[in-house]
């Protein structure tokens, strides 16, 4: 898949005539209730729900978990189709109840006997502004949309991005399903939302929307991203993040190069605790409350700059904030301008001097001066359309700032891996 990155010259067209593949969840047949008793008493011939606003669960739990039940975990369960997001929207507006008794906590804990009774709330106001702005949009049709995202774009709004987002120039472009509500958790612009713990990270009283926002790239990061346009795509494609059937591919150039050429990434990671706004590999077991389970597979395509630089591939099995930064500064090779997770300007410097005559010392801190972001980019994308049951896949090269970065590099040293 990589082999063009040499040459800067990729075949990105969309493989829409792929082969059809079997749908990973029966979220084909949803179906709106005015009261649902049984998530397997379906009718058929009735048509797809687009909004379950309205949509009433009165069940008695009867799922023996091997452990602790989340209340909208169960819930997500019984009622076929609907996302996760929309379910905790529902709880925390408090029209969920256990044996009687209101919880507004969506991490609540069911066991068997508890009874539930549950309404759906309705799709709330959208709370960001449409605008336009331009979008790279690389395939669209009437349920997903995805998009080759620019570096420097935030997701969705949150306090102190309110405006310019992907999302605002999304809803200026279509319209889009959306869960708001005033205690919103505002998530990081980290990875899947799919994953419990992006799902339930810190609380902030400001608004927040994720419209049709199924996964995010860090604010830094450039490249693909995928939008579900209606509730039934956004269940489908979120359920794929959880099973790790979705097919993604960043390419990074790191600060230095690893001693195995490819490799596995098993440790878990972590909320910093000497930096709140940073992530770390945390290895050894899995502490309750203090690092989430992670793996990423990488595998090096290029030397670069005399083994100042690496031009590397990543597969994430998971998807974790800060997923890939975190672990490449395990590795010893910190993304090259990635300033928070050691992937410093002095660094860079440090590594390519020693490898170049001084003669080059102005090109390479001109060099060095330029990088702005982390050197990321979301290069590939695959998954099975939640209507047509197709398996999709997409490709983008990295935008002028990686590759410019990349060529400046070679020009000084490049040394291809072999068997890549």
């Amino acid at each position: 898949m990589l082999s063009s990155l040499h040459s800067l010259s990729y075949c990105s067209a969309p493989s829409t005539g792929a082969l059809k593949s079997s749908p990973i969840i029966n979220s084909s047949r949803v179906y709106k209730f005015l009261r649902v008793r049984c998530c397997s008493s379906r009718d058929k011939n009735q048509e797809p729900v687009t909004n379950f606003g309205g949509v009433q669960l009165e069940e008695t739990v009867n799922l023996k978990a091997a452990g602790k039940l989340r209340l909208d975990s169960w819930i997500s369960s019984r009622i076929v189709g609907i996302s996760r997001a929309r379910v905790q929207s529902s709880i925390r507006s408090g029209l969920v109840s256990v044996n009687g008794q209101v919880i507004n906590k969506a991490s609540h804990s069911v066991k068997v006997g508890d009874k539930v009774n549950c309404t759906i709330s309705e799709l709330q106001p959208l709370r960001a502004v449409p605008e336009d702005i331009p979008l790279d949009i690389v395939y669209e049709d009437d349920h997903v949309l995805v998009v080759n995202k620019p570096a420097h774009m935030v997701v969705h709004p949150a306090p102190g991005n309110v405006t310019g987002t992907l999302v605002n120039g999304i809803l200026h472009h279509c319209s889009l399903p959306t869960v708001a509500f005033k205690n919103q958790e505002v998530l990081s612009d980290a990875e899947d939302i799919s994953d419990e713990e992006e799902l339930t990270s810190s609380i902030c009283a400001a608004a927040s929307v994720r419209p049709g926002i199924v996964h995010r790239l860090d604010k830094g990061t450039s490249g693909l991203l995928v939008v579900a346009k209606d509730e039934h795509s956004h269940a489908h494609l979120s359920e794929q993040f959880k099973l790790h059937s979705i097919q993604r591919v960043y390419i990074s150039l790191t600060s230095g190069f690893p001693s195995q050429s490819s490799g596995r990434v098993e440790v878990p990671i972590g909320r910093d605790s000497n930096n709140r706004i940073r992530m770390t590999a945390i290895p050894g077991p899995i502490k309750h409350g203090q690092a989430r389970y992670a793996a990423s597979r990488y595998k090096v395509i290029e030397i670069l700059a005399g083994g100042a630089c690496a031009l590397v591939e990543w597969r994430l099995e998971t998807g974790r904030t800060h997923q890939i930064r975190a672990h490449a500064k395990y590795l010893g090779i910190p993304l090259l301008g990635d300033e928070v997770y050691g992937g410093t300007k002095n660094m860079a410097m440090s590594l390519l001097q020693p490898r170049t005559p001084p003669s080059c010392d102005g090109k390479l801190l001109k060099l060095v001066s330029g990088l702005e972001r982390p050197c990321l980019h979301a290069f590939a994308l695959g998954f099975i359309h939640p209507h047509t049951r197709d398996n999709i896949h997409f490709s983008r090269p990295p935008p002028p700032d990686f590759a410019e970065a990349l060529h400046q590099l070679r020009e000084i040293g490049t040394e291809k891996v072999l068997g890549i």
